[in-house]
C-alpha cells in the first residue's frame, strides 16, 4: 500500500472512530472548583508577551528525574548517521505556548494546530502543561521566530491530558504523554485553524517511516537563535526496557534538540499537507540526548481526548 492509501484509509479510521466515540465516550468529570481559571482576553495577552518577554522566555520543567543516557536509549542509531538539524522561521500551523509561571517566571512549550470541527485545538506533550502551577497570559504564538507574533496570539481556554497521565506521571504515564489544548480566538475574533491551516491528528499511524519531519523550539541562549529547529528523518519502534517508564514509542534521530523542544511535531506527508503522528515527549519526557528524540503512540486514547476536547467537556485535573 502506498503511503498516499495509507494516509486515506487512516483518515478513513479516524473519522469512523470519531463518530463512535462522540457517541459513546463519557467526558471527565469536574467540580466547580477544579475548573481552570478564565483564560486572558486575546488584547491582555498580546499586550504582555513583547518580544522581550518571549525571547527570554524558559523551556517548560519536564517532570522527570533527569536520567543517565544509555546506548539502549538510541539502540539501532549509530551515531554517526544522525541526521542535522537547522534552524528556519517555522511553519504556520506550528508554534509555541508561551506563560508566566508561579515564581513570574516566562516558560514555552510546542505544539501544533490539528482540524477540529471548532478550528479551535492544538496539540502538544502531556508534561509541558501537567502541573499545577499558576499558568498566567497562557496563549498560543503560531510560528513564532524572533520575537514575533506573525499570526498573533489566540489564549489558551481548556487543557486536556490523560487522567492516567495525571495519576501515574511522566514515567508511569509515559505512554499518555500528549495534551489537547482549545484555543480562544485572537482579538478579532478568529480561530486559530482559520488563521494557519491545520493538519491530520492520525492515531495508529505506525512506527516506521521513511521521511519524517521534526519541528522544536529549543531553549534560546546567546549561541542559539530565537527560532525553530526543522529536520528531515526516520522513525521506527522503540520498546522501553525502563519499569520506570513502561511502553511503546516513537523514536527518531535528529542533531540537537535539547531542552525546550518538547510538544514540536512529528509530521508525515498526507494528501491534505501533513499529519501529526507524534509530539516531542513520551519515553523520559522525549530523551536523554539531544541527537535522540521520542513521542508517545498515538491511539484510541489520544482519539478520545481530542473527541473531548471537540465536545467542549469538562477536562480532568489532577
Amino acid at each position: 500500500m502506498s503511503r498516499s492509501s495509507r494516509s486515506i484509509a487512516l483518515r478513513g479510521l479516524c473519522a469512523v472512530l470519531l463518530g463512535l466515540l462522540t457517541t459513546v465516550v463519557p467526558g471527565p468529570s469536574a467540580s466547580a472548583a477544579d475548573r481552570p481559571p478564565p483564560a486572558p482576553s486575546a488584547a491582555a495577552a498580546d499586550s504582555y508577551w513583547t518580544a522581550q518577554r518571549m525571547e527570554a522566555a524558559q523551556p517548560a520543567p519536564g517532570g522527570a528525574v533527569p536520567v543517565p543516557f544509555s546506548p539502549s536509549s538510541a539502540a539501532g542509531i549509530p551515531g554517526d548517521v544522525v541526521p542535522p538539524s537547522h534552524p528556519f522561521d517555522g511553519l504556520p500551523q506550528v508554534g509555541t505556548f508561551f506563560w508566566t509561571d508561579g515564581n513570574n517566571v516566562g516558560r514555552f512549550c510546542g505544539a501544533t494546530v490539528v482540524r477540529s470541527p471548532g478550528r479551535d485545538l492544538v496539540v502538544s506533550a502531556g508534561h509541558c502543561l501537567s502541573r499545577t502551577d499558576p499558568k498566567r497570559y497562557l496563549s498560543f504564538v503560531p510560528q513564532y521566530h524572533d520575537g514575533l507574533k506573525p499570526h498573533g496570539i489566540f489564549p489558551v481556554q481548556r487543557i486536556y491530558i490523560d487522567p492516567r497521565y495525571y495519576a501515574l506521571g511522566s514515567g508511569l504515564g509515559a505512554r499518555w504523554d500528549y495534551s489537547v489544548v482549545q484555543l480562544g480566538p485572537r482579538a478579532d475574533g478568529t480561530q486559530a485553524e482559520d488563521v494557519v491551516g491545520g493538519f491530520d491528528l492520525a492515531v495508529y499511524p505506525g512506527f516506521d517511516h521513511p521521511d519524517v519531519r521534526l519541528i522544536g523550539y529549543p531553549g534560546f541562549s546567546d549561541t542559539l537563535y530565537p527560532k525553530p529547529l526543522d529536520c528531515h528523518s526516520s522513525t521506527q519502534e522503540f520498546v522501553s526496557n525502563d519499569p520506570g517508564a513502561p511502553g511503546d514509542f516513537l523514536q527518531i534521530a535528529c542533531a540537537g534538540y535539547i531542552d525546550g523542544t518538547s510538544g514540536g511535531p512529528f509530521l508525515v506527508h498526507d494528501p491534505l499537507g501533513y499529519a501529526l503522528i507524534g509530539v516531542i515527549g513520551g519515553y523520559h519526557t522525549g530523551g536523554d540526548t539531544p541527537d535522540i528524540s521520542y513521542s508517545s503512540y498515538f491511539t484510541a486514547d489520544t482519539l478520545a481526548l481530542y473527541v473531548h476536547a471537540v465536545r467542549g467537556d469538562p477536562p480532568a485535573t489532577p
